[in-house]
């Protein structure tokens, strides 16, 4: 297997790449958020009922105002990443082999071997790969050919990196 595809110096391409990759490590915050405001509304409610139920008010509203912004980190994080990362639009390219992943942007190159992935998820944009359990990298399928992208995804799925549709 040979893909080779190019990264146009699109200035909305690295903030849909920060906006995966950041969404990948913040949904945990959302998570947390909804948790903590659920548990504070309901303590909130059941404590209405007893007469130390003007005491716990604050502590509620701590709840779920913290839970709420917790809830609203991970937006605010992407649509930062979104912005500050439009001004790297730069020209790179893709250089995907049995062995490795090779990454061009710009002047700057890097690679990833087979290897060391230890699974790729698919988003609608992407494939995430993660190295360990950290994503290390996306390959945007939207840029290369049906083709290609079939090809590759069959040789993830048949490594067991990523699972058959």
């Amino acid at each position: 297997m040979h893909i080779r595809f190019d990264v146009p110096a699109d200035p909305t391409y690295p903030g849909r790449v920060a906006a995966a990759l950041s969404s990948v490590r913040l949904r945990k915050y959302g998570y947390i958020g909804a948790v903590l405001a659920a548990v504070g509304a309901i303590f909130f409610a059941v404590s209405r009922g007893f007469a130390w139920g003007d005491r716990v008010v604050p502590l509620c509203t701590a709840l779920v105002v913290g839970g709420l912004l917790s809830m609203l980190y991970s937006p605010w994080v992407r649509s930062r990443a979104r912005r500050r990362s439009s001004r790297y639009a730069v020209a790179g390219a893709y250089d995907i082999t049995d062995d490795n992943i090779m990454m061009r942007s710009g002047s700057e190159s890097g690679g990833i071997a087979w290897d060391g992935v230890a699974q790729v998820r698919d988003t609608p944009d992407f494939w995430i790969v993660y190295v360990g359990r950290m994503p290390a990298t996306v390959i945007p399928r939207s840029l290369m050919s049906a083709e290609d992208a079939e090809t590759l995804r069959a040789y993830m799925a048949e490594r067991g990196l990523l699972r058959r549709r």
